[in-house]
């Protein structure tokens, strides 16, 4: 066949969307059945329910016993800025950004907050020194950049005998990849990425040095009430036991719970980082033996096993923002791939999400359509010109 010609298998699930993410295996509304619709988040079937979900994220996880898990507002956006706003500026930060949400972060704590901060900055496909940060102040930080495809490989850099905080943005890292927890003080994440979850709400996770943090040091600006984490200067522990600041979706809690019960039958954290292992690995050696897309992530040490981000270097290309959305739509169009367009702040490209509930297979169906659209956009390029 020529490359020209459309490949005959085609993915069973074409959704690789990086969020929100893919559902579980299989997944049916059948499966919510046991959802208290209707019912008080306060009442003791609904606490049961937020209790279970932060017990089933520490064991999923491997969250210590004395680190504090609460549900929380706003998705990762919101146990972020509950974060920022509630621990920063009783020291210097060190803000680090290396792709769109990092840098939505400095603008919050730089010209929001008016904090005292350095602003450590790479490029997109590349991540910064972390073993050049000071960590006498507090850090503030991606673990997986979303819109990079680049991760933090380990926490060696991270000293444990840290002055500072270390607040881990690690939306579509959490499940996926290691969190060195001894490292981190604050780690927030959503459902909605690795777990496949519904969107809207938000887990925020608690070391004791944060804890620390909360009970002694009060903001010099005002926090709104689903901001609060603290009562009389000690810790709102109701939070982190399922009793939310505001009204959770207890549909979209039952999801979560049914994700958490999916990933312990294959094989909890382990499987869930193997599955996600073995999708980037089908695009990372697709590109390896092309010369006309590469990884955005420069260091393979740095490759996002999630949010695979890739780029197109044929010198043919004229625009290369123009080409990879028509490349998209070409995807979209037959119906094997959605949502894979790169970030509307990243470098034009395509970004894959290869998270844990995504079939490897799905994964390997797909690689010969990019090759056919990129071929068939060249074609039509050339043909046009």
């Amino acid at each position: 066949m020529t490359t020209t010609e459309k490949p005959a298998a085609r993915p069973a699930n074409p959704r690789f969307s990086s969020g929100p993410c893919a559902k579980i295996p299989g997944f049916t509304l059948d499966m919510l059945n046991d959802a208290p619709l209707g019912r008080s988040h306060r009442a003791s079937v609904g606490k049961t329910k937020l209790k279970d979900a932060i017990e089933g994220t520490r064991e999923v996880l491997g969250v210590p016993a004395d680190y504090r898990i609460g549900i929380v507002p706003a998705s990762d956006t919101g146990a972020v800025e509950m974060a920022m706003w509630s621990m920063l500026g009783a020291r210097k930060a060190t803000m680090v950004a290396w792709e769109s949400f990092g840098a939505g972060w400095v603008t919050d704590v730089v010209k929001q907050l008016k904090i005292d901060a350095d602003v450590v900055e790479a490029d997109y496909g590349r991540i910064v020194d972390m073993a050049a940060l000071d960590y006498d102040t507090d850090v503030v930080f991606t673990w997986n950049g979303t819109t990079s495809g680049v991760r933090v490989p380990n926490g060696d850099a991270i000293p444990a005998d840290r002055a500072g905080l270390t607040i881990c943005d690690a939306t579509s890292a959490a499940f996926a990849q290691d969190l060195p927890w001894n490292k981190l003080d604050v780690v927030t994440f959503s459902w909605q990425k690795v777990m496949g979850g519904e969107a809207a709400h938000g887990v925020l996770v608690l070391s004791p040095r944060a804890v620390e943090r909360l009970e002694n040091y009060t903001p010099a600006w005002p926090l709104p009430k689903i901001f609060r984490m603290t009562k009389g200067g000690k810790l709102n522990e109701g939070i982190f036991e399922g009793a939310t600041i505001n009204t959770p979706s207890m549909l979209c809690v039952e999801d979560y719970l049914v994700a958490l019960d999916w990933a312990r039958r294959i094989g909890g954290r382990e499987a869930l980082q193997a599955r996600a292992d073995a999708n980037a690995q089908v695009v990372w050696d697709f590109c390896e033996t092309r010369d006309w897309i590469a990884n955005l992530a420069e260091d393979p040490a740095t490759r996002s096993n999630t949010s695979v981000c890739l780029k197109f270097t044929d010198a043919r290309i004229s625009d290369a923002g123009a080409f990879a959305k028509a490349v998209q739509k070409r995807l979209e169009a037959e119906g094997v791939a959605l949502d894979v367009g790169a970030y509307r702040d990243a470098p034009a490209g395509l970004r894959i999400w290869c998270g844990s509930t995504v079939e490897t297979a799905d994964v390997e169906a797909l690689m010969p359509w990019i090759e056919w659209a990129f071929h068939a956009e060249l074609d039509a390029q050339a043909q046009a010109a």
